[in-house]
């Protein structure tokens, strides 16, 4: 068995051992990736239910796939619709709704749409929401893409309704990237935010970890042991370019972007002690950032840039302290965690509200903390929790731990209510990291 971990921090670990310890098992020989789909287990969800109807578009039965497939399935995994039967009609964009028959079927809000073929080889998707209760138009959209971008449509409608509904911009066109271990093989995965249309961005026989998204969602640093070290490298996904950010002495780990993408802290132990350092992105002005003869580690910025926070043994167990980002040069760091006697891995939330963090807790747990008022509260119970990562829009966490035995992701909603269970058969699937919003 191959510990991540112990890989990730080598001989460190004989100092500290907060980093949590999760095996990799040998498995068989499954087919590539690239044409294994993520399943998702819903297994809670939102207190209460909003009922929507969403109907076949006019035109999409002669399609290879369908966009309100899409849309159907983006909002059931939301947790906070409820969809109504829509029958196989085909409802025009603009076709006059029936608002008493959809009442009568409990829906309060109906999509409709129209995908008309344009000269040029493109599709275009033009659907319309309505609130069934008030018997109006709440507007619509119209999207423009080819014939492999159904999913691409769908997403984006998907986005747009909950948008109109709840206010809250929608998280369906955003990505994923996770790493997954199939016999000696280890994939960095880039999928669409729902597990499904999975590229491969880095197939190797050494371990992948801590994958992290530039904040234009077009990059993504990651540690590679193909060097049979660690190292930090940058990948740019639209040509599968990359360039070595860090490959100092001794183990170069966990890159974490600023919010503007100008630089990225990491985890160096070039001084033979693993310290927290600053680099540009383009691998120039290499800093050092905090100042302790303790372990500091998991760096991640505030959402303001103004911070990182990280975790540390300076106070003699695992805590997660706060920095300027100028590092500890200015001002000395200062402690945040103080619920559990054990907390490692911080993660920001985009808006800035929120720190999810691992602790253990009758396991090693997904905790939540409000950084307004330090409030903390358990998201989960499982006990093998690890590297959390919210969502673009802060109201979800995705992170991996094991059910059954076997590692997994799985998502959970800020307050607790909705949860999910995303796995591929017979894979070893870890390492998650949320994309941002793509503008």
């Amino acid at each position: 068995m191959i510990t991540i971990k112990h890989l990730y921090h080598c001989a460190l670990m004989k100092k500290l051992s907060f980093i949590l310890a999760v095996f990799f098992c040998s498995l068989c020989s499954f087919a590539s990736v690239s044409f294994a789909q993520m399943q998702i287990e819903i297994t809670g969800v939102g207190q209460s239910l909003y009922p929507i109807a969403v109907t076949r578009f006019l035109n999409e039965s002669g399609l290879p796939a369908f966009v309100t497939d899409v849309v159907r399935s983006d909002l059931m995994n939301n947790g906070s619709f409820a969809l109504v039967e829509r029958g196989q009609t085909e409802v025009a964009e603009n076709a006059v709704p029936d608002f008493t028959m959809w009442g009568a079927r409990r829906a309060q809000a109906l999509a409709v749409g129209t995908i008309t073929p344009q000269p040029n080889g493109m599709f275009e998707v033009k659907y319309r929401l309505y609130d069934v209760v008030k018997n109006q138009s709440l507007g619509g959209t119209t999207v423009t893409v080819d014939r492999n971008g159904f999913r691409k449509a769908g997403h984006a409608i998907a986005d747009d309704i909950v948008q109109r509904l709840t206010g809250e911009r929608g998280i369906f066109s955003t990505r994923l990237s996770y790493v997954v271990h199939n016999g000696n093989r280890y994939q960095l995965i880039v999928s669409d935010s729902d597990g499904q249309n999975p590229r491969e961005a880095l197939s190797s026989s050494e371990p992948i970890i801590s994958p992290s998204w530039s904040p234009d969602g077009k990059k993504v640093a990651y540690v590679s042991f193909e060097s049979k070290k660690p190292v930090v490298y940058i990948h740019e996904l639209s040509t599968g370019n990359r360039i070595i950010l860090s490959n100092q002495k001794g183990n170069n780990s966990a890159p974490s972007w600023s919010p503007d993408g100008s630089r990225l802290a990491l985890s160096l132990s070039r001084d033979n002690n693993t310290q927290v350092y600053v680099i540009n992105a383009d691998g120039t002005g290499l800093r050092r950032a905090s100042k302790s003869s303790a372990i500091d580690t998991e760096p991640q910025f505030s959402s303001d840039g103004n911070s990182i926070y990280f975790t540390s043994d300076r106070g003699g167990s695992p805590q997660i302290y706060r920095m300027s980002s100028e590092g500890e040069s200015v001002s000395t760091a200062q402690r945040v965690t103080f619920k559990h006697a054990y907390a490692t891995s911080p993660r920001l939330s985009p808006d800035g509200k929120y720190m999810a963090y691992i602790a253990r807790s009758g396991g090693f747990r997904l905790q939540l903390m409000e950084l307004r008022s330090g409030e903390v509260i358990s998201l989960t119970q499982t006990n093998y929790d690890e590297t959390p990562t919210f969502a673009a829009n802060g109201k979800f966490l995705l992170y991996a731990t094991r059910v059954d035995g076997r590692p997994v992701l799985a998502a959970v909603s800020v307050d607790g209510y909705v949860k999910q269970v995303l796995r591929i058969p017979g894979s070893v699937v870890r390492e998650p990291a949320w994309g941002p919003f793509m503008n």
